[in-house]
């Protein structure tokens, strides 16, 4: 099974060329997803974002109309070294802030130097955690907002076991992100936004 993000505003096409390489589809809505299966025995699995339960009829072009953006939502991103955090309004960039923190790589040393090379590595990626929790919580902890997380898991429950987040929702898809930068946090509000397709191919 592969999992593809689709834009919204993409399905009906998407689907339509599904129709196309597999033959005639039956759409179905299913565990309040929306559901394909075609001729070939291929099939699919669309979910709204923000893990919202669709219940509309079976047909493409309604399920698109049926996505609700958050009028408030964030997305958090940690990895060693690296954090985006971001408050949107709908659809729109309210705030954000990115920031990279240094964090010893690796070393071939051993003994007391393997042992003081881990020590500080694991100082310097709990700074870089201290500094992402801040700005998360001064852009969005003070509400109570669905959020979009990715990165690093253990980076991300790291960040998120401050006191002052503990009003977040979490909430899907988790996004396999590189270091952020400005065009990965863009990237990452895009997939947000896009519908899950889960893809199985006969």
């Amino acid at each position: 099974m592969t999992e593809i993000l689709v834009p919204v505003g993409r399905l009906a096409r998407w689907v339509d060329n599904f129709r196309t390489r597999h033959g005639e589809t039956t759409l179905s809505v299913v565990d309040g997803a929306l559901a394909g299966t075609a001729a070939d025995g291929s099939s699919f699995s669309a979910s709204l974002p923000f893990d919202a339960t669709y219940a509309g009829s079976a047909d493409a072009g309604v399920f698109a109309e049926a996505v609700v953006v958050p009028p408030t939502w964030g997305v958090l991103l940690v990895r060693k070294g690296g954090f985006a955090v971001a408050r949107l309004t709908g659809r729109e960039l309210a705030e954000h802030k990115i920031g990279q923190r240094h964090v010893q790589g690796r070393t071939k040393a051993g003994g007391q130097s393997q042992q003081r090379f881990a020590r500080r590595r694991d100082n310097q990626a709990r700074a870089a955690y201290e500094a992402a929790a801040d700005h998360a919580a001064r852009i969005l902890g003070g509400t109570t907002m669905p959020l979009v997380t990715g990165g690093d898991h253990a980076a991300v429950d790291e960040v998120l076991g401050h006191p002052r987040l503990r009003r977040l929702t979490v909430t899907g898809p988790w996004l396999a992100v590189p270091d952020p930068r400005r065009d990965v946090l863009d990237a990452a509000i895009a997939d947000a936004l896009a519908v899950r397709v889960a893809v199985e191919n006969a």
